[in-house]
């Protein structure tokens, strides 16, 4: 490629002093904290949560899939570069990568804790640790931070916050506190976000109704990890969010892209046959409009979203390997996009491992 290849989601595994050194001394005593299990390996323990946080699986990047285990792992056997910043451009450069947008690993799942309190104490805790992380390398490790949106002034506060930072985007956890996110009272947020530039990321696995309970086997929960992303791209678009604003840019983070052209279809379907008894918003444009301008999708290992590109909009398709996760296409991202990109010419290259991005989050690398 003639362009730098740019990550759209990758991930920092936290230390152990994350959010004990930073958080509000409030919580100083119930902060998320590493501890050894004997059993489970290193773990973090989280107040109020029913299990510990294990890590495993968040740096299981490059080990074959026959050693994939959920616990056991011990924090020195653990990828570096996911808590050093300078260990980190080694791993981008084994892998071909030169940039990447970085999201939390424990804090990804503190996006469900029930008590906004403690979560807001985190997340603004680990917002001061990935500014840290990202301020040693900040042409290569785009931070995003995090608000628990206890209300909408408060979130306006964390957007600015994170602006000042010098953090890319939000990560925004799956549920607010008050009502949900297609009721009007969020509009004053959403339009200081496309004031601030900062587009909104909604994660897998960072909704309540994330939570692994489907029938049959275990294999099969993670055929559902793309549900919760799907149900608030359709609150965003059935609730009139981007009718309301239409510069308003939400980011579907590791779901996967291959189901958007169906998913498209079917809510125009949805929308031209069942909206006189179905309830929702008047909408001035058919609901694939909306999808295809105002959201934007990363993917790692998805080969039909490739094949597919010209049924969605290119410009909003975005790569990602996903590091130091267990399905993180790392060390191997080279040959998996030369094999998936192959029917792809130089431009839609270019559009989906850099130009995407790099307009998105305003990056100049």
């Amino acid at each position: 490629m003639r362009k730098h290849i740019i990550s759209a989601d990758s991930h920092i595994t936290e230390p152990p002093e994350t959010y004990v050194d930073r958080i509000d001394h409030k919580y100083k005593d119930s902060a998320p904290q590493m501890v050894r299990d004997d059993k489970l390996g290193d773990v973090f323990m989280v107040k109020d949560f029913p299990r510990p946080v294990n890590v495993a699986l968040a740096a299981a990047a490059g080990k074959d899939a026959s050693e994939l285990r959920a616990t056991g792992a011990r924090w020195e056997e653990l990828h570096r570069g996911g808590w050093d910043p300078d260990a980190r451009l080694a791993d981008q450069d084994r892998d071909g990568v030169f940039a990447e947008v970085i999201y939390p690993t424990v804090g990804m799942i503190l996006c469900n804790h029930r008590d906004f309190d403690y979560k807001k104490a985190c997340f603004d805790a680990y917002n001061l640790w990935i500014a840290e992380f990202c301020d040693r390398h900040r042409d290569r490790l785009i931070g995003v931070g995090q608000t628990a949106m206890r209300s909408v002034e408060e979130g306006i506060g964390d957007l600015r916050k994170i602006k000042e930072l010098g953090l890319k985007g939000v990560m925004m956890p799956g549920n607010p506190k008050l009502e949900d996110y297609d009721n009007a009272i969020y509009d004053p947020f959403y339009e200081a976000a496309i004031d601030l530039g900062l587009p909104l990321s909604f994660h897998i696995l960072t909704s309540s109704t994330d939570n692994f309970q489907t029938r049959g086997p275990k294999l099969n929960s993670f055929m559902s990890i793309i549900r919760g992303c799907q149900d608030i791209i359709g609150t965003f678009i059935f609730g009139g969010v981007f009718e309301r604003h239409p510069k308003l840019k939400v980011v579907c983070v590791e779901a996967d892209a291959g189901w958007v052209p169906h998913y498209m279809y079917r809510m125009d379907h949805a929308y031209d046959r069942h909206r006189y008894w179905l309830t929702g918003t008047q909408l001035s444009k058919m609901p694939s409009a909306y999808f295809r301008e105002n959201v934007y999708t990363t993917f790692q290992d998805d080969y039909i979203a490739f094949q597919l590109k010209d049924l969605c909009n290119v410009h909003r398709l975005m790569w990602a390997s996903d590091f130091p996760h267990s399905d993180s296409t790392w060390p191997w991202s080279q040959e998996v996009l030369k094999k998936q990109t192959a029917n792809l010419s130089e431009s839609e290259k270019e559009y989906i491992l850099h130009d995407n991005v790099a307009e998105l989050y305003n990056l100049s690398v």
